[in-house]
């Protein structure tokens, strides 16, 4: 199958993305399918997954595209058989090749599935009840490894409200002959019939954000959103053919879910294994991008704490042997790219013969599906100097290198298109030129719907108009005039059209790769000792040697004596850790009204941090 082809069919002759209005995620799955196995290639490989959990080297599985298509069909049969068109589809389970089939199998029924993960996942509990009470969904797909522990989950609850719990592993391949193309039941007809909506603008999945533990938001994606960026991504970083792909990702977070899936849509190669394998031996992830077929290209997507642990633990032990010259794309995002990373990272595995311009850092968000940018230029990564006083005022002014006052900024590349991105005032809502620090909003097809049944906070990050364009060398050029706009809440610059990210999506705290929402945190310490004023308390993250740390301000309570202090921060400490996996690096109890505060009287963490560091 020409896949270049057959992704180029998409793309007009002005690079715009034109996809037809029938289109859905499934479709495309079993369209390409069926054109690969009508030349006799339904039984390449293309899934392999790495088990170590009884074996230090690991065992891989294969799974050609024959058998992938039959385990996602019975899954899809199943549902089927069960439910109907729409239907919400939670998936608990770790990483592994029936997460893949049952995400897929959801879709291929016309239901939406919601990629979560194993209920005995580490400081995730709350958040995962948060989330399946935000979605309610009507089905459960796990597989045998975690079974007990999703049906341990939902035992409290009277046997009428358990959603139907499916162990993928245990349903028979026969049941795919009994698949039906959802669009060919009657159901299917009826809601053509009377939607209003395209198949290509319905649900394909709901992400969940992470990090949230009370209020977690269900971005709705469609299939529209989904190719869209995929394609987008295609483009910008210039993916080579034949490609293999490298995952360790978890299969909840956008970037492990939107990869694995699209490699299996378009019957690309892809090795998995789970976070945990890697998070225990680092070795293994640079090892498997080492490897790979003469003429292959390697792409892998990481947060950059992965090239941390890499320079730490990742070298090849003695005798062992590296081949890193086949890797094209080291993509790194989901948290913010340090230029200590990149360079350690060069200088311990540049000598095995990895070029230095396949490390990508890129920028993007599950509310914009994936990837908003990338380096689609020789020049990469791009570390540039400018001076910290100025950038803290808002505005940029390059200087030659290292110094007292100056900070470095990684470039996060250029928007991929089409797609736009502006820099804007967040007061006035109007674009900014390039060199002056603001929110970025984006406009595109790949734009999420809408948070799940959040209005208010669906018109707050999706229907933005901009107010003013810049008279000349807008780069809102080509958009048009409308509330589609998508406020990020991060603040970057524009520099010679290289994208710089300057600031934090609403305070979020990211940590070795994790997502930390300041008011679960607080919310935490506010049940932590009696010791602490209520809602006086102030989380945020500070700039660490190698990855962020945690700093939290709490306010002692009226009539309490600092004496005290000393156990209340012992019980905080323990407190945090347990809940949310991470130690902080400081914790201080201030006097009560201590604290700084908006006009409204919310707590201005920002003017916190800014106070702690000086």
């Amino acid at each position: 199958m020409d896949l270049k082809a057959a992704i180029g069919q998409f793309f007009d002759d002005k690079g715009q993305i034109n996809l037809p209005e029938q289109l859905t995620l499934a479709g495309l799955c079993e369209t390409l399918y069926m054109v690969e196995a009508s030349s006799g290639g339904a039984d390449r490989d293309c899934l392999r997954f790495w088990d170590y959990s009884s074996n230090r080297d690991g065992e891989c599985t294969d799974y050609s595209r024959r058998q992938i298509n039959t385990r996602i069909k019975a899954v899809a049969a199943r549902l089927q058989q069960i439910g109907t068109l729409g239907d919400r589809v939670a998936i608990l389970a770790g990483n592994s090749p029936e997460y893949m089939f049952g995400f897929l199998g959801a879709m291929y029924a016309g239901m939406a599935p919601i990629p979560l993960y194993d209920p005995t996942e580490p400081g995730h509990g709350d958040h995962l009840t948060a989330v399946l009470a935000d979605c309610e969904p009507k089905f459960i797909l796990t597989n045998s490894a975690s079974a007990a522990a999703v049906r341990k989950l939902f035992a409290s609850r009277p046997a009428a409200e358990r959603p139907r719990i499916l162990t993928i592993d245990a349903l028979p391949d026969s049941l795919a002959e009994s698949f039906v193309n959802p669009m060919e039941t009657e159901a299917g007809k009826q809601l053509a019939a009377s939607s209003t909506s395209s198949p290509l603008d319905l649900v394909a999945f709901l992400q969940y954000t992470s990090g949230s533990t009370r209020t977690p938001a269900g971005v709705v994606l469609t299939n529209r959103n989904i190719m869209t960026n995929v394609l987008q991504i295609f483009a910008a970083a210039k993916l080579q053919l034949p490609l293999r792909v490298v995952s360790w990702l978890p299969l909840h977070h956008d970037m492990g879910i939107i990869l694995a899936a699209f490699c299996i849509i378009l019957g690309l190669k892809i090795e998995m294994m789970s976070p945990r394998d890697f998070i225990q031996q680092p070795s293994r992830w640079i090892e498997q991008i080492s490897g790979g077929e003469e003429g292959e290209n390697t792409y892998t997507i990481v947060p950059n704490f992965a090239l941390e642990l890499a320079v730490r633990y990742g070298r090849p032990a003695e005798g062992r042997t590296l081949d890193l010259s086949r890797v094209d794309g080291l993509i790194v995002g989901s948290e913010p790219v340090t230029p200590k990373a990149i360079n350690q990272f060069i200088e311990t595995f540049g000598g095995y013969g990895l070029n230095t311009n396949v490390i990508r850092p890129s920028y993007g968000l599950a509310e914009a599906s994936l990837i908003v940018s990338t380096p689609q230029t020789d020049t990469r990564p791009l570390i540039t100097w400018v001076d910290r006083d100025r950038l803290n005022e808002g505005t940029v002014e390059l200087v030659d290198g290292p110094g007292e006052h100056a900070a470095a900024l990684v470039s996060n590349g250029q928007v991929a298109r089409p797609q736009h991105l502006v820099i804007v005032d967040p007061e006035t809502r109007c674009e900014v030129p390039d060199g002056t620090v603001g929110e970025m909003w984006t406009h595109g097809d790949n734009t999420a719907a809408g948070y799940l049944d959040r209005p208010e906070d669906t018109a707050e990050t999706f229907r933005n108009t901009l107010a003013g364009r810049l008279p000349e060398n807008s780069r809102a050029e080509g958009a048009p005039d409308d509330d589609r706009w998508m406020a990020t809440g991060d603040l970057g610059v524009i520099v010679d059209d290289e994208l710089y990210i300057t600031g934090r999506r609403k305070d979020l705290i990211i940590i070795a790769g994790r997502n930390h929402y300041p008011q679960d945190i607080e919310y935490t310490v506010d049940h932590a000792s009696e010791h602490i004023r209520p809602a006086a308390i102030a989380a945020f993250a500070i700039p660490g040697d190698e990855v962020e740390k945690l700093v939290i301000i709490a306010e002692r309570d009226f009539g309490r004596d600092a004496e005290g202090d000393a156990a209340a921060i012992d019980a905080i400490r323990t407190a945090v850790s347990s809940s949310h996996g991470v130690v902080p690096a400081d914790i201080v109890i201030v006097a009560p009204d201590e604290i700084k505060r908006s006009s409204s009287g919310k707590i201005a963490r920002r003017v916190c941090r800014r106070d702690y560091l000086a």
